[in-house]
């Protein structure tokens, strides 16, 4: 079903949309990663996951999707983790590690909701806790054009779509007297990769990010 989900998901874009794809080459083709992706729309997951070309990923979505027929059809078939975003869950977290430890990719969206400005808003703290966690390098990937999706099909337009893969990178250590301020520099470290990789009018709050100011931090860190 996986696979012809996939399958399924590459004809629509293909059909519906202008895809731009870059950087599929930096996709492990074995080992557990953390797929960190820019959350615009709905879109993002099905969209994203069509581009992996390994069975065993997945990602976590908030539950209030459930209420959504066709989208829970869709997380459940891609056996997809439901996490409340509201609420410390910790049952989510483990399962997401346990198949981190396993060797799966986990794609989770760092900001923890999606985007209402359209551009990068401030992310949270968990996706650096889950990769301390699960000591597991990072697969930074951005989407752009999502947002607009739906108002082109209205007016019977093929909306163009990107989708941008950087090189998978690890995280400084985090040092127990200080990890709520390691947690934080890891989590900002994350967001400037994905600032690096969208065009300048989807950065955000890290409008100020580049991967050099990362790469050097991370040098700082270590």
């Amino acid at each position: 079903m996986r696979t012809l989900l996939r399958h399924l998901l590459a004809i629509f874009f293909r059909l519906f949309t202008h895809l731009q794809v870059e950087g599929v080459e930096n996709i492990p083709a074995e080992g557990a990663c953390l797929l960190t992706v820019n959350h615009l729309s709905v879109l993002d997951a099905p969209l994203v996951f069509h581009l992996v070309p390994r069975p065993d990923v997945t990602a976590l979505a908030a539950k209030k999707h459930r209420r959504n027929p066709i989208f829970r059809w869709f997380v459940e078939q891609a056996d997809g983790i439901w996490i409340d975003r509201h609420n410390p869950d910790a049952a989510a977290l483990r399962q997401a590690r346990d198949l981190l430890r396993r060797g799966w990719i986990i794609g989770i969206a760092p900001e923890g909701t999606r985007s209402r400005t359209g551009a990068l808003i401030e992310a949270k703290p968990g996706v650096a806790f889950l990769a301390m966690q699960a000591d597991v390098p990072i697969l930074p990937a951005v989407v752009w054009g999502t947002e607009k999706a739906w108002g082109e099909w209205l007016r019977f337009r093929r909306p163009r779509l990107g989708v941008r893969f950087g090189e998978p990178f690890r995280l400084p250590p985090v040092e127990r007297k200080r990890r709520d301020a390691d947690l934080r520099r890891n989590t900002r470290l994350i967001m400037c990769r994905l600032a690096a990789l969208l065009p300048p009018a989807y950065r955000g709050v890290y409008a100020e990010c580049t991967e050099e100011k990362a790469d050097s931090a991370e040098e700082r860190a270590g």
